[in-house]
């Protein structure tokens, strides 16, 4: 939930400050549980340094909630010469991702153990700040950043593609996705294109500036496998197209 919040700030180009941070316990959800979540919070606050400055518990009686519910909202602040809007995205600019796609939602459908899967894979969950303080130093020619959350990266693509009025080309053998993910999705029919992620951020960039930022993604411990995956091809309907590996190409459905 903080990295979702501080995700959610950086793709305006905002700077985070402060985060509030709320909990409703169900009656008799684990001490050890709520430790977990709150060092693992601590975690990514000590690595952002950012500050809770307020929040609320609340201990509801069993069965009144699902063990538990956090709630985080934060803020931030603009710089003047930062300018990152889908209104923004033109033709020619190039499309570029963080890194592998689809395992925080192949994660959680592991954890939930209603299938025996034995397995190596862990939810990308990470907050991005940093990676995007790489890429507006080097460039502020950023014209739109997502994070691919719910409904993944196809989903965010043709977002962003109607509220730019652009028709998008994506290449499918610039998109990542780990072996042991790609295998659970294809036994249970899934599509990673659509699985959620926590962790990966899609920006359109001006193509004279792709290659540098790219380069300055890679610095960054959550850029490291960064690609550029498709370009804004014309103005149109809001297409999204995927050019496979097998030389054929399909369109993007919401």
């Amino acid at each position: 939930s903080i990295c979702g919040t501080i995700n959610d700030l950086v793709t305006t180009g905002c700077t985070p400050l402060a985060i509030s941070l709320s909990f409703i316990l169900e009656e008799s959800f684990p001490v050890s549980d709520f430790k977990k979540i709150l060092l693992s919070t601590k975690n990514v606050l000590d690595e952002t340094g950012l500050n809770i400055v307020t929040g609320d518990t609340k201990v509801v009686e069993k069965g009144s909630a699902d063990k538990i519910f956090i709630n985080t909202s934060g803020i931030g602040l603009v710089g003047n010469s930062i300018d990152i809007s889908p209104r923004k995205i033109k033709v020619g600019d190039k499309i570029l991702i963080n890194g592998d796609i689809a395992e925080h939602g192949t994660a959680v459908l592991i954890c939930r153990k209603e299938f025996n899967f034995k397995t190596n894979i862990v939810s990308d969950c990470a907050p991005l700040s940093s990676l995007v303080n790489n890429m507006t130093a080097a460039s502020k020619n950023i014209h739109a950043l997502r994070d691919a959350t719910r409904g993944g990266l196809a989903s965010i693509l043709f977002e962003l593609a109607r509220a730019s009025k652009t028709n998008i080309n994506i290449y499918e053998d610039k998109i990542s996705v780990k072996r042991e993910v790609l295998g659970i999705c294809e036994f249970l029919g899934l599509d990673p294109l659509y699985i959620a992620n926590e962790g990966k951020m899609v920006a359109f960039v001006d193509r004279r500036d792709a290659d540098k930022i790219l380069q300055s993604m890679k610095k960054n411990k959550y850029g490291k496998d960064s690609q550029i995956i498709g370009e804004v091809t014309e103005k149109g309907k809001g297409l999204v197209i995927l050019n496979t590996k097998l030389g054929t190409k399909g369109e993007f459905r919401p």
